[in-house]
């Protein structure tokens, strides 16, 4: 396993990281464990999840099956880069949700008991909060980290000029502010080029893109039509949207001799800004299949072919769309 900072900050993580959205909805239990146990073993070392995974307000069932494994001992927690979430709705009351302080140390709380741990390694906002100060925000994370429930601050789903005021606010409270931030990023959605990852680049936050396959459209999609959610309709009508790119996708990926899957991880960890697209492996086999990833290396013929079956938007912003 390659290791790498997160951002500018000094915790070393693994290319890859482990997401966990899947144990529970998709993945049982006993076989949740089994990933986490066989990622550690691969030397995966960073664990990605959030409060509202298992889908049923107020639960955190994901967390609880992260707690329960790491309540086994054996050096889990110790081993692991723990990351987790706060915004979404954890109950039908009004603070029961967002950014506000009161909400953010509840969650906290919250999260911490259900992962059955003293400390948050990453804790990491799962989206902007429009009606929110950035003075009241950073106060609650000061305190946490100063409490040593918190150890780093993240984001999630940010636009570039929400890291900006996010990175000044904290500057001007000589806080740290954020060393992450978690985008939707893949070879077929490239929106981030634009100005989230120079706005990550420029203040020195790690990049860990969400959906590396497009939701299983990189994976191939036109091998497994009739497999799991490919068969859904909604997932067919988007298949025959773009059948023209995936079709030169695979084609492309058979004359590389990789799987698709494996090329589109590479894609992402050749790019320098990025730190560990994470992968929601639902059986062992798809964990143990990403790690041919690393190995992948691009030349300059292989990215111009990519650029033109899935072309970005430009480059940065302006110059993506101005002189």
């Amino acid at each position: 396993m390659e290791y790498t900072q997160l951002g500018r900050s000094g915790l070393k993580v693994s290319r890859l990281c482990l997401g966990t959205m899947n144990f529970g909805p998709q993945t049982s239990e006993q076989d949740s464990f089994a990933i986490m146990d066989k990622a550690l073993e691969l030397g995966i070392n960073f664990f990605d999840t959030a409060n509202v995974y298992g889908w049923k307000t107020g639960e955190g069932v994901t967390e609880q099956i992260v707690g329960r494994w790491f309540a086994q001992g054996g050096g889990r927690r110790e081993k692991v880069v723990l990351a987790t979430k706060v915004f979404g709705r954890m109950g039908d009351w009004p603070n029961s949700s967002h950014l506000s302080a009161l909400h953010i140390r509840q969650a906290c709380e919250g999260s911490l008991k259900r992962l059955q741990t003293e400390a948050i390694d990453l804790y990491q906002m799962h989206h902007v909060d429009r009606n929110t100060p950035w003075e009241e925000i950073w106060q609650a994370m000061e305190v946490l980290v100063q409490q040593g429930k918190v150890i780093y601050a993240g984001s999630s789903n940010f636009a570039g000029w929400h890291i900006a005021r996010a990175q000044e606010a904290a500057k001007a409270r000589h806080f740290m502010g954020l060393v992450s931030e978690q985008s939707l990023y893949s070879l077929k959605d490239r929106m981030i080029e634009l100005e989230v990852l120079p706005a990550c680049q420029a203040y020195g936050l790690g990049v860990i893109p969400w959906s590396p396959l497009s939701g299983g459209m990189l994976g191939g999609a036109l091998q497994k039509l009739k497999e799991g959610r490919r068969a859904q309709e909604e997932q067919q009508k988007e298949i025959e949207a773009i059948r023209p790119k995936l079709e030169a996708w695979e084609a492309f990926c058979k004359e590389m001799g990789e799987q698709p899957a494996d090329l589109a991880l590479a894609w992402l960890l050749h790019n320098p800004v990025v730190t560990a697209p994470i992968i929601g492996p639902r059986t062992l086999e798809q964990l143990t299949g990403s790690l041919r990833a690393l190995e992948i290396k691009l030349d300059e013929a292989m990215l111009k072919k990519l650029d033109e079956i899935w072309p970005g938007p430009g480059g940065e912003a302006p110059e993506a769309y101005a002189w």
